[in-house]
């Protein structure tokens, strides 16, 4: 159901002394909508704008890429040290 022309107007008017009188108010509903309207293409499966990962979650990723590869290169290093101590072992007895 459509508007009439004097609730249109009236809406205006309404809305312009809301900016007026309170802008924090403007700013919040702007964002509030701006959140729905992403919440909406989210849900909907349009894409919107790709966000970068946070710069904290890119710290973690490559920390715990690194704590793997020097685990793994400390067990590498282990096995390797038992393997050629057993082995020098082996050939003294």
């Amino acid at each position: 159901m459509a508007w009439s022309q004097d609730e249109e107007r009236m809406l205006a008017q309404i809305e312009q002394h809301l900016v007026d009188d309170d802008p924090r108010l403007v700013a919040r509903l702007e964002s509030f909508n701006e959140r729905v309207r992403r919440s909406e293409a989210r849900s909907t499966g349009q894409s919107g704008p790709k966000h970068r990962p946070r710069r904290s979650t890119v710290i973690i990723l490559i920390s715990w890429v690194l704590i793997a590869t020097l685990v793994a290169t400390l067990l590498i290093m282990v096995l390797r040290h038992e393997a050629a101590a057993a082995m020098a072992l082996s050939t003294m007895f």
